[in-house]
């Protein structure tokens, strides 16, 4: 994939810690002192568990939360800063999230056309061949046009809805999109299709993906960076091929041992203790006291301590 030097995102420091309760506060740290890169033409895979932080770094990077501390760049402007209107839009003609739930995405009482209708409308893209552009996309994502347009939210499938917003991305001609379970709600026919189009389009187009997904082998088929989150923090980081071939975080460690093996059935005897992985990770850390983050080799760095 095309690379260069100059990065299209940059988070330095990110954290967000939330606050519940008016008397008697409680504060959740849902992301602690995240740092990563993002390239133009490449895709990155942020993975982990359910309440690791993953959703909430797209969130932020979104403009959905405000940081509690660190910065976010786009090329090489603080995200914190763009607060005008205009330039709110622009950034958001750019850069674009696709979530989980695509149901939460549309709103009932409107045909799906209107996700269509919105970004000529509202972000004044060019409407020359508008309705021939929005076919080609909606094929591109394997949509028959004439039996999705004119439909309601209702009449449609979860993944039917999921590839309407990955074609809703690409006529906006994105720079960074934030694939938040992507396909999750996909058939496994229509899976490989759209993350083959995924990598044509950062092939071509230079655009880039932070893929958040539970699921490893999707992230080290389609990903040239994988980021690996535990409890808020990235553990390990780096070129995906690296990561995967070296695994030195216990977490990360942990996370390869459980994908199932094709070639091996499943042992009823076998148990999985979460407290042991919790303890492994202690150990991990009181053994590498004062060595925080450091890079094993060119493009693989690991959390050897927290402090």
């Amino acid at each position: 994939m095309p690379k260069n030097n100059e990065n299209m995102m940059s988070v330095k420091g990110l954290t967000k810690v939330f606050k519940s309760g008016v008397f008697k506060p409680q504060y959740t740290v849902a992301v602690k002192d995240v740092s990563f890169d993002i390239k133009p033409g490449t895709i990155l895979s942020l993975i982990g568990e359910s309440g690791s932080g993953k959703t909430t770094i797209g969130k932020l990077i979104l403009k959905l939360l405000k940081p509690t501390a660190g910065q976010i760049y786009y090329k090489n402007k603080d995200v914190a800063q763009i607060n005008d209107k205009k330039e709110v839009k622009e950034y958001y003609k750019k850069v674009q999230g696709i979530f989980q739930d695509p149901f939460a995405t549309f709103n009932p009482l409107y045909r799906v056309d209107r996700i269509f209708e919105i970004i000529f409308s509202s972000f004044g893209y060019d409407q020359t061949n508008k309705e021939e552009r929005i076919h080609k996309v909606l094929n591109d994502v394997n949509l028959n046009p004439g039996r999705i347009l004119g439909k309601f939210p209702h009449q449609l499938s979860g993944g039917q809805l999921q590839r309407l917003l990955i074609a809703r991305a690409l006529l906006m001609d994105v720079d960074v999109l934030i694939a938040d379970e992507l396909i999750s709600m996909l058939d496994a026919s229509t899976r490989i299709g759209v993350l083959n189009l995924l990598v044509d389009l950062c092939k071509e187009n230079g655009m880039s993906v932070l893929f958040i997904t539970h699921d490893l082998n999707l992230g080290y088929y389609i990903s040239d960076y994988t980021l690996i989150m535990y409890k808020g923090r990235l553990v390990e980081k780096g070129d995906t091929k690296k990561v995967y071939q070296n695994p030195i975080h216990p977490y990360t460690k942990m996370l390869f041992n459980s994908v199932p093996d094709i070639g091996r059935r499943w042992d009823k005897e076998e148990e999985f203790l979460p407290e042991q992985v919790v303890d492994d990770v202690r150990k991990f850390y009181a053994t590498n006291q004062g060595r925080g983050i450091e890079e094993i080799e060119e493009e693989h760095s690991v959390l050897f301590s927290l402090k």
